[in-house]
């Protein structure tokens, strides 16, 4: 099946459909938009690496999300534009088992969104992707007008204000990828309707008190991210130089003991009386390294986690360890619920770090012994040839 060919047809279908049926009143659900809509799925496409078949998909679903403002109201567009997709889409000969995820795409861009796969979230995301640019606000009032004139009334701006502001807190994008790239805009969006006065009728209903705390609260937001990446980032710097310590005291002792089995043992016939010293230095060698290495050793987990220990938010996601041996699905479904609960969310970054610190402190004890032993061993080595070396110059005299 020729995908590109197809994707032609179906962008001059839906130019087709803009041109002939212009509905004045779409001042926002426009060609414009859903070219836009097809820009950012095609985008998030090449990034997630998609199959031509899941490209088709996508933006197919992309290009026919919003037709189904042509023949009806707001309320339903989404079920009358899967259909006009589908019924194009059969005309053409396209699988049906194709045309049931494009449906299936389509469909789960009803608010409240509920996509059931990964090309289910790109779509949804990049119908809303503009909730997270610096076009929200010129967006958002264009939106405010096609309501207006579906309504056949005005909308006051205090009103709408409350409306998107209540869109924005209960939306999430659906995707890994827009989350880190559009959540900080999205933020910056909500805290500006928020800054122009749209919260004064919650303020009348909650009091000052109340805003003060939710305005305490949602400040530290991006000062708690911050102190999470600092204190990992020093975490990490830390382990990477135990590591360096490590690997510098066995390659030391590595050096001795080659030393020691090569040239002393063959001169043990020769020089007796070095038996007790080179022993000595030796065992020093050995023990250091294996607690060298012990600190290196890495220590995983079976790699498995339950629905329970993620019900009861008592499980780690942001460690390898505790999802290697995972299926996808279940990992994706696991950050997912980590992502949209806050509290899940940090409690997450606080087991990791707390995680790294308890690495830490067995890396630097283990360490500290090995350095101790060295350290002392090596000492009394030494006195030990002193010694050896003392009573064979005297048993010569």
């Amino acid at each position: 099946m020729d995908y590109s060919e197809l994707l032609i047809l179906v962008e001059n279908e839906v130019v087709r459909l803009f041109e002939e049926l212009s509905f004045t009143r779409l001042e926002y659900h426009n060609l414009s938009h859903t070219r836009s809509v097809v820009e950012s799925a095609s985008k998030m496409a090449v990034k997630f690496e998609l199959s031509a078949e899941e490209v088709f998909i996508v933006k197919v679903a992309a290009w026919f999300h919003d037709t189904g403002y042509f023949n009806g109201d707001a309320e339903g567009h989404e079920e009358r534009g899967a259909k006009l997709a589908a019924g194009f889409l059969d005309i053409h000969h396209v699988p049906e088992s194709i045309i049931a995820e494009i449906k299936g795409c389509i469909l789960a861009t009803k608010l409240p969104q509920s996509p059931q796969n990964l090309l289910q979230q790109i779509v949804c995301d990049a119908d809303l992707y503009h909730f997270g640019t610096t076009d929200f606000m010129s967006n958002n009032k264009l939106m405010r007008k096609e309501a207006e004139s579906r309504l056949g009334r005005k909308i006051s701006k205090s009103e709408w204000n409350d409306s998107t502001i209540k869109l924005l807190k209960e939306h999430t994008f659906k995707t890994s990828l827009c989350q880190q790239l559009l959540g900080d805009q999205k933020r910056e969006n909500l805290n500006s309707l928020k800054a122009k006065g749209a919260d004064k009728k919650q303020m009348k209903i909650d009091g000052p008190r109340k805003i003060e705390q939710d305005e305490h609260l949602s400040k530290p937001g991006r000062g708690i991210e911050t102190m999470f990446r600092v204190t990992s980032s020093n975490h990490q710097r830390l382990s990477d130089m135990a590591d360096n310590k490590a690997h510098i005291m066995i390659t030391t002792t590595s050096i001795i003991i080659s030393v020691l089995l090569s040239v002393l043992f063959r001169m043990m016939e020769e020089t007796p009386h070095l038996i007790i010293p080179t022993a000595t230095l030796l065992i020093v060698c050995v023990i250091t390294m294996v607690f060298s290495i012990l600190a290196t050793r890495p220590q995983i987990p079976n790699g498995t986690f339950s629905k329970e220990s993620v019900e009861n938010k008592s499980v780690n996601l942001l460690f390898f360890g505790n999802f290697y041996r995972m299926p996808y699905e279940a990992y994706y479904e696991g950050m997912q619920r980590v992502m949209n609960d806050k509290e899940f969310l940090y409690g997450n970054l606080t087991k990791d770090v707390y995680s790294q610190g308890v690495v830490l402190g067995r890396k630097y004890r283990l360490l500290r012994v090995a350095y101790n032993i060295f350290m002392f061993g090596i000492v009394v080595s030494v006195l030990c040839f002193v010694v050896a070396a003392y009573m064979a110059h005297k048993d010569l005299q």
